[in-house]
Order: C-alpha cells, then sequence, then structure tokens
C-alpha cells in the first residue's frame, strides 16, 4: 500500500512539539547564561554583598539577637546619673543589655533622681495620668519611683547600687539613703560576712586594726564584694571627700572609710585568687581629663577632697604592680575613657567616666575632642567583658529612642520619650533644665561640711 502523506493535523502537532522544545532549549540556555552573570557579579561585588548581609546581622542585634560571650568569660554593666529621664533611659538600658549580653549584674554609680527639682519623667507621667506633682509629693515618691521604674527593670538581674551627690541635696540626707536602699546596700556586705568579718574583727595590726571593732554588715553607702576573681568596690565621694563630715562644726573629718579603703586593699593586695580591682565612684579621682567636675573641683573641699582622692588613686596605683585595677565614675553627663591618659605613662590609671543613664547632657571638657572614646549627647551603659585571666575589656553601648519598650512608651505623653533624645541636653537646648519646677534654691548642704553646688546648683 502506498505511503500517505502526512495529515494536516500531525503536521502542526510535530511543529508545535518542534517548537516548544527548541523554546525549552533557549529557556535553559537563557537561565545558565543568567546563573553565570549572576555567578560573576557575586564574584566582583563579594566584599559589597558582605557588608550587606554584615549590616543585617548589625540590625539583628540592634532588634536584641543574643550574643554569646567567649568561652570562659562573663559580663556586667556599669553607668550612672539617671535623674530627669532616667525612668525612660533605664529601662532601655535593661531591656537592650539583658536581650543581647545578659549581663551578671548592672552596677549604678549614683544621682538617681534630681531632687533639686522635679525629674522631667514624673512629671510626664503624672500628666499621662491626669495628675500634676507638687514638691511635696515629688519628695515623698522620688526614690520609691527610682525602685519601681528602674531597679525593677532588670528583673532578677543584680542591682548593685552607688550614692551621688544628688542623694545629699536637702531635704534627703546620706542617712536617708542608707535606710531607704538598705536591702541593696547591705548585700554586698551580707555576701562577705562569713569569708571576712571574724578575720577583719580579730585584726590587732595593720590597717584593718583601726576598723575591727565596727559592726561589720551595714548599710553604709560603701562596700566590696567578690566576684570570681575579681574584688568589686563602691566608694562613697558623694560630698566631694572620701571622709565624712565632722561630727561637730571644727572637728576632725571622719575618715573611718578611708580606713576601710586601706584594710580591704591591704586583704586583697596579700590575696592571691584576687587578680583584679574594679572601684566604682560617683566622681572622678583627681588627675583626671574631667577634672573640672570632680574631686578637687569645689575650693571648700579642696583640702580634705583633693588629700582623700589622691590617697586613694595613689594606693590603686601601687596596686597595680601586682592586680589588674580599672576605675569606673560618673557625675559628669557623657562618655570618655582613657580618664586618667593626661598624666604621666607611669602615673595612669585605666579609667573611664559613664553618666550616661538619663541625666541632662553635658558638654566635653574644653581640652577633650569628641571620638569614639570622648562622646557627648548620648545614653548608654559600658559593657564589661572579664576574661579567664582576670583582665577585662570595656566597650560603650549606646541606646537610642528606637530602642525604647513599647511598656515604657505608654506610661508617657507622646513627645516626651522623643523630647529625652533630643533635647535633654545642654549642648542641644541650653534652656532645658528649666522645664519642670525647683523645690529648693541654691542648695545647701543636708550635713555640715558636706560639699554644696554653686549658685545655680551644678547640673
Amino acid at each position: 500500500m502506498a505511503d500517505q502523506p502526512p495529515k494536516p493535523a500531525e503536521t502542526q502537532k510535530a511543529a508545535t512539539a518542534l517548537s516548544v522544545s527548541r523554546a525549552a532549549w533557549v529557556a535553559f540556555a537563557c537561565l545558565v547564561l543568567v546563573s553565570i552573570v549572576l555567578i560573576g557579579l557575586v564574584l566582583v561585588h563579594r566584599a559589597a554583598l558582605e557588608q550587606v548581609f554584615s549590616r543585617k546581622s548589625d540590625a539583628g542585634e540592634m532588634k536584641g539577637k543574643f550574643v554569646p560571650p567567649e568561652k570562659g568569660t562573663w559580663r556586667f554593666i556599669v553607668s550612672g546619673d539617671s535623674r530627669n529621664c532616667g525612668d525612660v533611659v533605664v529601662p532601655t538600658i535593661a531591656a537592650h543589655s539583658l536581650s543581647r549580653y545578659q549581663p551578671m549584674f548592672y552596677w549604678h554609680l549614683g544621682d538617681l533622681r534630681a531632687i533639686y527639682k522635679i525629674d522631667e519623667d514624673m512629671a510626664a507621667a503624672a500628666q499621662q495620668s491626669g495628675e500634676s506633682l507638687s514638691c511635696k509629693t515629688y519628695f515623698e515618691r522620688a526614690w520609691p519611683d527610682f525602685i519601681d521604674n528602674q531597679i525593677r527593670s532588670f528583673g532578677n538581674t543584680r542591682f548593685y547600687l552607688g550614692i551621688g551627690n544628688h542623694e545629699l541635696i536637702k531635704p534627703k540626707t546620706r542617712e536617708q539613703f542608707s535606710a531607704e536602699f538598705e536591702d541593696w546596700l547591705a548585700t554586698p556586705r551580707r555576701s562577705m560576712d562569713r569569708v571576712e568579718a571574724q578575720q577583719i574583727a580579730g585584726a590587732k595590726s595593720g590597717p584593718c586594726a583601726e576598723i575591727a571593732k565596727k559592726p561589720y554588715v551595714t548599710s553604709l553607702p560603701y562596700y566590696h564584694w567578690i566576684q570570681g576573681a575579681v574584688d568589686f568596690m563602691y566608694l562613697d565621694n558623694a560630698s566631694g571627700s572620701f571622709s565624712y563630715p565632722p561630727e561637730k562644726p571644727g572637728g576632725p573629718y571622719l575618715r573611718d572609710q578611708v580606713a576601710w579603703f586601706d584594710c580591704i586593699l591591704d586583704r586583697v593586695t596579700n590575696n592571691t585568687s584576687i587578680a583584679t580591682v574594679v572601684v566604682g565612684m560617683h566622681e572622678a579621682l583627681p588627675y583626671s581629663r574631667a577634672n573640672d567636675h570632680s574631686m578637687c573641683d569645689d575650693p571648700t573641699q579642696k583640702t580634705e577632697g583633693c588629700e582623700t582622692g589622691k590617697h586613694v588613686y595613689e594606693a590603686l596605683l601601687k596596686l597595680r604592680e601586682k592586680k589588674n585595677v580599672y576605675v569606673l565614675a560618673s557625675h559628669s553627663h557623657f562618655y570618655m575613657d582613657k580618664l586618667f591618659d593626661g598624666q604621666a605613662p607611669g602615673h595612669r590609671l585605666p579609667g573611664w567616666i559613664v553618666g550616661t543613664a538619663g541625666a541632662i547632657r553635658y558638654r566635653l571638657p574644653p581640652n577633650v575632642d569628641p571620638g569614639p572614646g570622648a562622646q557627648p549627647d548620648v545614653y548608654g551603659y559600658l559593657l564589661a567583658t572579664v576574661k579567664q585571666n582576670g583582665q577585662i575589656d570595656f566597650d560603650f553601648k549606646q541606646v537610642k529612642e528606637t530602642d525604647i519598650p513599647k511598656a515604657v512608651l505608654k506610661r508617657y505623653p507622646a513627645s516626651f520619650p522623643q523630647w529625652c533624645f533630643a533635647h535633654n541636653s545642654l549642648n542641644k537646648d541650653p534652656i532645658s533644665e528649666e522645664t519642670t519646677n525647683r523645690c529648693v534654691g541654691p542648695v545647701v548642704p543636708s550635713n555640715a561640711g558636706q560639699k554644696a553646688e554653686p549658685s545655680a546648683i551644678k547640673p
């Protein structure tokens, strides 16, 4: 039977199949070509792409991604001066640090509330609730407010507390501070009670003999505790000196704290299990690059303040021959490292100022240029990483308005948190200090001989 020519329908079907096959091959070839081009672009722009992904990683950290510590290290954080906007900033520090670094504790270096005036955060919270704070009500609420809105923001994380000069503005006193915060001030002494109380009480000679008969567990605002191979010590210089005012006018200054410091330092020096000493205080020691707002800056206290301040400095300098030594302070409302680098190389202590927990922010000293190691107009905290050998790395972590927890934002009128970051600054807004009612005039010390502020109150 003779072959029949293909039917038109079969011819069309074969042509269509061939067309589809060609299209598939063309698509495949295009896909291969595009892949080759993309691979080439990745190789050429590898560095740029790595930066992009690095920024995404940083963004993840900013959202609270935990950053694991290196093996064998542990962390703590430090800052001070949380008046004015501290009820906004300190909970932000807590949320920022706990989610990222899980520090063992937070150490506050004093100046909890303004006292001479109503803190802006308390006034704004009262406004949100339809209230208006009087000075009488403010004095009653100031320190409980600090406990409720700042200490509690750290939850179960240990909170160590220092005293600052604003805790001594009338009507507040050192005795009231010790009573109000007894649980926090006595905790480090209680932790050390079994370790050293009997040994100090039994001292017959040496630096500890002078304090041997005094009670060990008290709520005095100076203390120390040991954690790992590190001895942490808080010294009270809230009145501009490490000595306390005379009991009677014209009498001698009380140097019980200096004797206590000498005792603890002597014990540390001879303790081979201690590799490091970290000393916190409110005002920076003498010799600092911020000496215009630190010990020795007040002529009325110059002899006693400078003398006791230099005593502590020289003792720590000598200790540094055997141990790691670090000095932390606040009082000046900015961040600064290399605090004592204005001294000769052999006379320097590693020191930091971190007065960045919410108080009205200051200008830098005129001899200090801004940079990574000297930052005005910032809020944040010092992140400390303790290594196995006792050495400590310190890194300042800034917190920003976008880091404020939502629960904190709800406490205030919508504009207030933004005001804290945009205007609570003598640099950005020199008149921002006068936004709430003053409750006292020029500061008169609440204890005779206590450090006084200038007529307009040194912020």
